[in-house]
């Protein structure tokens, strides 16, 4: 596996986070695209460290958010727009280094703050 930090989806991630999630932690957020992924049918990922290792290291939580770059880069803007969204409703409200599971996390809720950013964009773009 290869790693390369996305500055593309960075940026956007914290343009969506600003206007959608604003208890998401900017500074306290990664993303990266990576290469050779076997994992079959997975576009993207969140990760963090687990409660009990960030207490032992004394840090706050942290997110990395992953694209797999063999699947993510093929899809159309949009669909980007919404896997990125996808990933950023794993992070919980308390920003604590949990996750919001896909009870939460489904496309009902993926589409509703779609339109929403999609809404702000039009507007802010003066459509």
């Amino acid at each position: 596996m290869k790693y390369d930090f996305a500055q593309d989806m960075q940026v956007k991630a914290e343009e969506i986070s600003k206007l959608l999630f604003p208890h998401i932690k900017i500074d306290r957020i990664k993303c990266f695209r990576s290469y050779g992924s076997s994992s079959r049918g997975t576009i993207a990922r969140c990760h963090t460290i687990g409660k009990l290792i960030q207490k032992a290291m004394n840090v706050p939580a942290f997110y990395a958010l992953e694209f797999i770059s063999e699947r993510f880069d093929r899809l159309s803007e949009e669909e980007k727009t919404k896997v990125l969204i996808h990933e950023l409703m794993h992070i919980p409200a308390s920003f604590g280094g949990g996750f919001r599971h896909h009870d939460y996390v489904c496309n009902r809720n993926i589409e509703k703050n779609y339109k929403t950013y999609t809404s702000y964009k039009s507007r802010k773009i003066g459509y």
